[in-house]
């Protein structure tokens, strides 16, 4: 028989201190050792040695241990740092926002989840909000707890809505998620191969290009392969900030109804007020057949998204709803902080504030970068989703060293640290902003030195 004895002494020692306002030097020093043994050898090594922005072998300034303000964190040592990266986008609202706090766990107070049977009454507040805040004639929802699975329920949606058209067709540089069905739809080959073959039936046409996804779709109705649907995301976020021509994303609209293909936009990294919009797909002034939200969906505090259809194409599942479930989405307390999400966005004009935060960031972060067009070559984005594309990984890597050194995460995208994203929360201050350009100017100039 195991001796649960050691296991009870470690626990309790973990929750004394989660429980602890502030802890003592000696506590520091044994959180981070157990944080680099519990990575070596419970966790996964490689996280040690892999770093695309931050910091390579010495992990202790990387040790996170709490937040410091809406628009900051804080170290197991103390030293606080301007989050330019956001969680990769959950932030929207700022780090623990109070009233997303508040709305949290005064539902925990009552119920953390429900019983699964019973209809639980914040699943329907919530799915009704979404309908009346997301674009088109978008109406039924499915709770999700992460983007992967939004995406995953959108494939599931197309195919049972389209079963004589097979196939699915998304974009190179595309990023959909990694478990089997949005991992077909991801286009980075480095995650794809080991798990070959894919979910068959999807195929990959560049971003931002309308002939090829004209010609792809006619040839696939030629062999009788017709295509059910289109996934995009309307800026790809991960693939380097790749934002489309004006005139592209009202194109695939035109093209899918021209053949009869749902158009599926994956906004779990641009919507909730990222791009300037509440949704991306707003700039263009059109809507998809299905949504898919997630990130920033549960407000920096739970994790949460949704899978947002219309009447007509939600409808496949009315007659048997356990056709697609899971357990944990859409529990009281993900919607408890997706509705005081949405309230906060709305309330503090978030997405308005993301536009012209948005033009006052991309014109500091250019005039940071000037003078270093041998190390950097573009800078941009809409509202707060923006990049900065280096000349290499290499170069890349340096500056968001020196800007980590100095307080100021930002992080690379799949394209590695040659292009580094800069996505903070939508509540930064003109004031973080500010250092944040004048870290970048001095990490260039110290990168142009060489030192």
């Amino acid at each position: 028989m195991k001796s649960y004895d050691e296991i009870y002494r470690y626990t309790q020692k973990v929750l004394d201190l989660i429980e602890k306002p502030g802890i003592n030097q000696e506590e520091v020093e044994w959180v981070k050792q157990e944080t680099l043994t519990g990575f070596r050898e419970y966790v996964n090594p490689g996280f040690l040695e892999y770093r695309k922005s931050v910091t390579l072998g010495a992990l202790d300034a990387a040790v996170e241990w709490s937040d410091a303000g809406p628009n900051s964190f804080r170290d197991i040592n103390g030293k606080e740092y301007i989050d330019c990266l956001g969680g990769f986008g959950i932030y929207n609202v700022g780090h623990r926002h109070p009233k997303v706090m508040k709305a949290v766990t005064d539902q925990l107070n009552r119920q953390a989840l429900h019983s699964q049977d019973l209809l639980d009454p914040l699943r329907a507040m919530l799915m009704r909000i979404l309908a009346e805040l997301t674009p088109g004639d978008l109406k039924y929802s499915f709770l999700v707890n992460s983007g992967t699975e939004s995406v995953e329920a959108a494939l599931k949606l197309a195919r049972a809505y389209n079963p004589k058209k097979p196939t699915i067709i998304a974009a190179t540089k595309a990023f959909h998620g990694k478990s089997y069905g949005s991992l077909a739809g991801t286009a980075k080959g480095v995650f794809r191969r080991p798990f070959m073959p894919m979910l068959p039936g999807v195929r990959h046409v560049a971003f931002n290009d309308l002939d090829m996804l004209r010609k792809t779709m006619q040839a696939c109705k030629m062999v009788g392969e017709d295509v059910g649907a289109v996934l995009l995301e309307p800026i790809q976020g991960e693939g380097g900030v790749n934002i489309p021509d004006d005139n592209y994303l009202p194109g695939v609209r035109q093209l899918c109804d021209e053949y009869g293909a749902l158009l599926i936009f994956d906004e779990v990294q641009t919507g909730m007020g990222r791009t300037g919009k509440m949704f991306c797909s707003e700039h263009y002034d059109i809507a998809p057949d299905i949504l898919c939200l997630a990130k920033s969906f549960g407000g920096g505090i739970m994790p949460a998204g949704a899978t947002v259809a219309t009447e007509k194409v939600f409808s496949v599942l009315f007659e048997n709803p356990f056709l697609h479930t899971t357990t944990f989405g859409g529990n009281p307390l993900a919607c408890a902080a997706a509705i005081a999400n949405i309230n906060v966005l709305i309330e503090e004009k978030l997405p308005e504030r993301a536009a012209s935060m948005g033009e006052y960031m991309l014109k500091g972060l250019r005039e940071a970068a000037k003078g270093h067009v041998d190390k950097i070559v573009d800078v941009r984005g809409k509202g707060l989703l923006m990049a900065m594309e280096f000349v290499d990984d290499n170069i890349g890597f340096q500056v968001s060293k020196h800007m980590f050194d100095n307080g100021v995460l930002v992080s690379g995208t799949l394209v590695n640290a040659q292009v580094i994203r800069v996505e903070p929360p939508l509540t930064i201050s003109q004031e973080e902003a500010d250092k944040v350009f004048d870290t970048l100017a001095l990490a260039l100039e110290k990168v142009k030195q060489g030192k």
